[in-house]
């Protein structure tokens, strides 16, 4: 789908130009290359949601997005680190929203299996694809996810229990190439109990809000946009993120979050846009 060029999107275009021929010039080519891009911020953000039991009070959700294992900056190496850095946040849950991969899979198979295995939450790490994982081999990305014991939840829904309370974790496989099923998430998705979509596009939140049953919809995909320049904001939009391309949101009555990301797409570089793990903490309305 193309956009026509606005005034907004022009401004953000000739800032990008201008960026792109001064950043060797003031030497900010290798911090964005070399350093920010590894410069994990740990986000902490306290949510109340109306249905959430308190007997979930306090619940600690981590949401980590787009590993984008790949030959150049995501290394094995690198995601074991992170997958350490998720541990050390002490999960209750943790949510992975897609894009597993950039441009092949086979190759990285085994590399994610062994780094999601690291992963040690108290109920489940979950997971939905996104784009890319289609892009590559959608059935041996979905391979690794089984294969390391994570919760395969597109077009799908894990719940969790404590007695008879319930937190339903939800997820659609990729919107944008068309193989979302939200119908078969409603039909299993119970009446009760807070619940969480994982969508890999955050503007996928315009649809998904109205449904009125989703508390949160946690999302990637746009990676912040990867460069932000101040008082301008991103200089490019991934499809399916305009609306909502990074941080929380209000969309109807459901909270929307789209996480930073902790890997990259070509270029590689980040600026003023620091990668992202997120550590919700859940509190019921009482």
């Amino acid at each position: 789908m193309s956009h026509p060029m606005t005034r907004r999107r022009f401004f953000k275009t000739m800032a990008a130009s201008t960026f792109a021929t001064l950043l060797p010039g003031i030497g900010g080519l290798v911090y964005s290359t070399k350093i920010e891009p590894g410069e994990v911020v740990i986000e902490h953000i306290t949510l109340k949601l109306p249905r959430l039991d308190p007997v979930f009070d306090n619940y600690n959700l981590i949401h980590i997005s787009d590993l984008h294992r790949d030959t150049t900056w995501m290394s094995e190496e690198r995601l074991v680190a992170y997958m350490h850095l998720v541990n050390d946040q002490k999960p209750d849950a943790i949510a992975i929203t897609g894009d597993f991969v950039s441009w092949q899979a086979e190759p990285f198979e085994d590399s994610l299996v062994r780094a999601l295995q690291i992963l040690k939450p108290r109920d489940a790490t979950v997971a939905v694809l996104g784009n890319h994982d289609h892009w590559t081999n959608a059935s041996i990305v979905r391979r690794a996810i089984r294969r390391s014991g994570t919760v395969d939840i597109n077009n799908g829904v894990y719940t969790i229990q404590r007695g008879q309370a319930m937190l339903h974790l939800c997820g659609v496989n990729d919107v944008w190439e068309g193989h979302h099923r939200l119908d078969l998430v409603m039909g299993a998705l119970p009446n009760d109990g807070a619940a969480i979509l994982l969508a890999h596009e955050p503007d996928y939140a315009d649809v998904s809000s109205q449904i009125g049953r989703f508390d949160l919809q946690l999302s990637g995909h746009s990676h912040g946009g990867q460069v932000q320049l101040p008082f301008i904001g991103p200089i490019a939009y991934a499809e399916m993120a305009h609306k909502y391309p990074a941080g929380l949101y209000k969309v109807n009555t459901m909270y929307q979050y789209t996480n930073r990301s902790l890997g990259m797409v070509i270029p590689q570089i980040r600026f003023n846009c620091r990668p992202e793990i997120t550590v919700f903490k859940l509190k019921p309305i009482i």
